[in-house]
């Protein structure tokens, strides 16, 4: 069975900082990218940043400069470094993960709530 645990979520203000986690469990084959989603109340998730096997990155436009992407690769976990958080960046976090083959993983999602 294939988890994937996000934490280190919470409640910031603008400003502040907050450094997501997400581990995955279980067998896991041929993993490629992983990386974060979110989606904030009536709107479509969007994708935040992923990271490959590489450690080539994708970021979106707006959280470059502010949010870093980074992986373990023995661990099968990546975390999200977002600093300078700002209210528009309220929303619940997905971890997820793809493979060279088969299915994408996800996680349960967390919520990031920023303050003005």
């Amino acid at each position: 069975q294939v988890q994937l645990v996000e934490s280190g979520g919470g409640l910031v203000q603008a400003g502040g900082s907050l450094r997501l986690s997400c581990a995955a469990s279980g067998r896991i084959l041929s993993i490629n990218h992983m990386g974060w989603y979110r989606q904030a109340p009536g709107k479509q998730r969007e994708l935040v940043a992923r990271i490959g096997r590489g450690g080539s990155t994708n970021y979106a436009d707006s959280v470059k400069g502010r949010f870093t992407i980074s992986r373990d690769n023995a661990k099968n976990t990546v975390y999200l470094q977002m600093n300078s958080l700002k209210p528009e960046d309220t929303a619940v976090y997905y971890c997820y993960l793809d493979r060279d083959f088969g299915s994408d993983y996800w996680g349960q999602g967390i919520q990031v709530t920023v303050s003005s």
